[in-house]
């Protein structure tokens, strides 16, 4: 390892005469720039879907936790002294901060995507709703289940664990492939850079074989092509980096809770210096790509 990086440290040191043997311009150049260029942009963007995945997961997550539900389906002669009791059994239930019944505007609202915004509730049999939000200890979901079973028939107890594993399975799933997206956008910038430093090489046979008659060795030659990729893929990825951290930051914010899913995706706080690593990280597959196509290339037979 630490030769690796002794080796990557002079991979940056100027030498204006090894440097004459990579051509400064041409294709290989422009693809090198390019690729790395183009694969940091969509790196910005690989890290930004793990991230807000990572955070939406812990969001939705603590959110469901914390939450419950209480249905009261009861007979409308029984349903308001049912609804009484089960308040009454969750104010002395350990682990409820708070409790209380929705109204019949609040229950109206929660129908009327599916019922329109014109639903009387007094038309359907629909249950009284509690919510129930507990405190960071959290709540005996069980106990609390054998309680309003013994004194409130009609209660049913959903503490929205149904709902949340799904969710956090989901955006769990999500920020994995944001990484394997990150892993493939690096294993596709060795890809590119090798195909350049290998064209670069093959147009360069003449040059190289000179070099070599006036003695320079296969790894004065090398150094050569791996400073020169080397540079071009940080300095490409460093431009792709940028640009691709403005158009993040340009993305909506999602302060309308309703698309937050689609318009959270971003940064936040010191997840915006994670994208900084993305020019080293570039700058070290090409340096790593270059060696070995360099040393495959000068060591096999002419």
């Amino acid at each position: 390892m630490k030769g690796l990086r002794a080796q990557l440290v002079r991979a940056f040191q100027p030498d204006t005469q090894a440097d004459r043997v990579v051509p400064p311009s041409g294709f290989t150049a422009q693809l090198t720039l390019f690729a790395a260029g183009a694969m940091a942009f969509l790196a910005v963007f690989a890290l930004a879907l793990s991230l807000a995945a990572g955070r939406l997961a812990e969001q939705w997550g603590s959110e469901l936790a914390r939450s419950a539900t209480i249905r009261i389906a009861a007979p409308d002669d029984q349903q308001q002294a049912q609804t009484n009791a089960a308040l009454r059994i969750l104010e002395t239930t350990r682990g409820v901060a708070q409790a209380r019944a929705l109204s019949n505007e609040e229950q109206a609202a929660l129908l009327a995507p599916w019922f329109g915004a014109e639903l009387e509730l007094d038309s359907l049999p629909v249950p009284r709703l509690i919510e129930v939000i507990e405190t960071e200890e959290g709540m005996d979901a069980a106990g609390l289940r054998l309680r309003l079973a013994a004194e409130v028939p009609g209660a049913m107890l959903d503490d929205h664990s149904r709902w949340r594993a799904p969710l956090v399975k989901a955006a769990s799933r999500l920020k994995m492939l944001g990484w394997v997206s990150s892993v493939l956008i690096a294993a596709v910038t060795a890809a590119m850079v090798t195909l350049a430093a290998n064209a670069a090489l093959a147009a360069n046979a003449q040059v190289i074989s000179v070099l070599r008659l006036v003695g320079a060795t296969d790894d004065y030659i090398a150094r050569a092509f791996i400073r020169r990729f080397t540079l071009r893929a940080l300095i490409g990825a460093l431009v792709g980096m940028v640009l691709g951290m403005i158009a993040v930051l340009l993305l909506p914010g999602g302060e309308d809770e309703t698309a937050s899913f689609l318009t959270g995706l971003g940064f936040q706080g010191l997840h915006w210096l994670v994208p900084l690593l993305i020019p080293p990280l570039a700058a070290a597959v090409a340096f790593i790509a270059t060696r070995m196509a360099a040393r495959r290339t000068l060591e096999s037979p002419t």
